[in-house]
């Protein structure tokens, strides 16, 4: 054990994966599964310091995993990555990843967290879509829903916590497609916005009653109502972000690059555990 991370071999599909983990300090503890944004194109982040889930592990009595993508990148659904491509069954992976933690730390499988920026955010909505007995919470960070998966019926309610940056030129606010053209040029990889996903995920869970809206200079945040089970959904624009991950500043050599302006209001990881640690309820009480 390095710096307090364990590494593990997952053979998934017939595919030799491998996860990053940082144990939880006691058994019977929520696990969080913190997924990377594409990185199959370019240098390769430590994406385990990019939040400060690792750091606030032990204070928040939790696990947490950094699965790594097949070829750097998620098979989340929109046909345009890499892993899509060669037919990688990601879903089952992050399943195998939360079994596999059960298993050998006792980490809590139906009380399973996954976060994701970017094609890692695509990701966590296909795992909130897919394994919603597993994963009461996802959240989703500079990523909407996949059009493609809006036809998906989920098998239980399941909370989200939708971060977006209105000024992100990679994965607009308002949606749009894929920088990954097909063959012809045609545009392809169609994702939803911030406010259509929230009002997607509204609809499955059935969500209803007043909601509440708290906006500060430099954010605005929408809660919904409560829906099936208790779940809710939290959207929440960042006025003049960018394509970065809320609470972690940007380094030097990054200024001035494209969608690299980061809010340091709040903090990403902090959010998402004070946003679902009250929500990590059974299967039973979410099943739609």
């Amino acid at each position: 054990m390095v710096d307090g991370m364990v590494t593990g071999e997952l053979t998934v599909g017939g595919r030799e994966r491998t996860v990053l983990m940082r144990p939880p300090s006691e058994p019977g503890r929520p696990l969080v599964l913190v997924l990377h944004g594409n990185q199959s194109g370019g240098k390769k982040r430590e994406w385990r310091d990019w939040t400060t889930f690792r750091t606030n592990a032990d204070r928040w009595g939790i696990g947490v995993a950094f699965p790594q993508g097949w070829s750097a990148c998620w098979a989340d659904g929109r046909g345009v990555t890499l892993a899509d491509e060669a037919g990688v069954d990601d879903v089952a992976f992050l399943r195998a990843v939360i079994e596999w933690s059960a298993e050998r730390y006792e980490t809590v499988a139906e009380h399973s967290i996954v976060a994701g920026i970017s094609n890692g955010a695509f990701m966590a909505h296909r795992a909130g879509l897919e394994i919603g007995d597993l994963v009461p919470v996802f959240a989703a960070v500079a990523g909407g829903l996949p059009a493609d998966l809006a036809g998906v019926k989920p098998t239980h309610a399941v909370s989200a916590i939708l971060i977006n940056g209105d000024g992100d030129p990679w994965v607009p606010i308002e949606g749009g497609h894929s920088r990954h053209r097909g063959p012809d040029g045609e545009l392809r990889g169609r994702t939803y916005g911030l406010a259509e996903s929230g009002q997607h995920w509204r609809e499955l869970n059935g969500c209803a009653g007043a909601g509440e809206t708290i906006r500060t200079d430099q954010s605005e945040r929408e809660l919904s109502g409560l829906g099936t089970g208790g779940t809710r959904i939290l959207e929440w624009t960042v006025f003049g972000g960018g394509h970065t991950w809320p609470g972690v500043a940007i380094p030097a050599e990054h200024a001035g690059v494209p969608g690299a302006n980061s809010t340091m209001e709040f903090d990403g990881a902090e959010e998402i555990w004070r946003f679902a640690q009250p929500l990590l309820t059974s299967p039973e009480d979410r099943k739609l």
